[in-house]
């Protein structure tokens, strides 16, 4: 079973591989090709759903959170300076900037996600890293104004600051 996981952690996909990261420390996916602004970079569906995060989900709506498929989008780290963005009604992941080959793929956690169920502190490395992350709840409207937002944190902001 570990051997398989350890198999699994290295292997390539059609668009990225699972590399150890510089950053985190953990695992992360980086490009196997370049990408261009607003080209899809791969579909993905819900292999299930939850009604609270976890780390490894994505929000859609208040009690409705995305356990991805394929499994190994788990692997895309945050950044404050992210080069994708999560499309959940077009379930796609969106190249956000030029990305390169061997380009670590990161996308913003806040997002997706309104409130993280484990918040940390930022290692990206960005001039405008944010420092700690807990989700969009505890983020200025200037802020969040700076980042590509999914329909439900934005829905949310919105109402909160009416």
């Amino acid at each position: 079973m570990q051997e398989d996981l350890l198999q699994e952690n290295y292997q390539a996909y059609n668009f990225a591989e699972l590399r150890d990261s510089a950053v985190t420390d953990g695992k992360s996916l980086y490009a196997l090709r370049s990408f261009n602004p607003g080209d899809t970079m791969i579909r993905f569906q819900a292999k299930g759903y939850l009604s609270e995060p976890n780390r490894f989900t994505v929000q859609q709506a208040e009690n409705r959170h995305i356990i991805l498929d394929p499994e190994y989008l788990q692997y895309l780290n945050h950044s404050c300076r992210p080069n994708i963005f999560f499309d959940l009604p077009n379930m796609a992941i969106i190249c956000l900037s030029p990305i390169f080959r061997n380009e670590e793929i990161a996308f913003f956690y806040p997002s997706t996600e309104w409130s993280l169920s484990h918040d940390f502190s930022c290692r990206c490395g960005s001039p405008s890293c944010l420092g700690h992350i807990r989700g969009a709840r505890y983020l200025s409207s200037d802020i969040l104004t700076r980042y590509r937002l999914s329909d439900f944190i934005l829905h949310k902001h919105l109402q909160l600051n009416r």
